[in-house]
């Protein structure tokens, strides 16, 4: 008569109740930092245009945008829109939330780039509860510098 004797349990068979859900946790989690790199990525991309950072200027330097929405003035999180540049030519479609002190807004940038200057078709804020305040008119230029 033969006895069995049972085999030892290999590491996969002792571990595997923790090892699956810490390998699925590292897995979102690596995911989760690829998405929020890449969503940085784009916003710091638009963030750092010049249409951007000249309509922001322009906003928080206004007298009636600062009359309406209250000082600071200061551009919100989640940029909207597109920029595309090709050298000395691009165009820029953005909606920028604006945090002020009394009221928030969204400023409105539309604008082309042509032999390396941008001019601005569209730079607007709505404030909200239904006033627009216009920055600028349709040809004003800004040297891409």
């Amino acid at each position: 008569m033969s006895t069995h004797v049972p085999a030892h349990p290999n590491w996969w068979q002792r571990n595997w109740k923790w090892f699956v859900p810490v390998l699925a946790a590292l897995l979102l989690a690596l995911f989760a930092a690829f998405v929020f790199g890449m969503v940085a990525l784009i916003f710091g991309a638009l963030k750092s245009s010049t249409p951007y950072q000249h309509a922001v200027t322009r906003a928080q330097t206004d007298p009636a945008v600062v009359a309406a929405l209250g000082e600071p003035i200061r551009a919100g999180w989640f940029v909207q829109g597109n920029i595309g540049v090709d050298g000395a030519s691009g165009e820029a479609d953005l909606a920028i939330p604006l945090d002020g002190a009394h009221a928030d807004g969204t400023l409105y940038v539309v604008a082309e780039k042509r032999a390396g200057e941008w001019r601005y078709e569209t730079l607007a804020v709505n404030v909200d509860g239904g006033e627009r305040i216009v920055l600028v008119d349709e040809t004003s230029p800004t040297s891409d510098r």
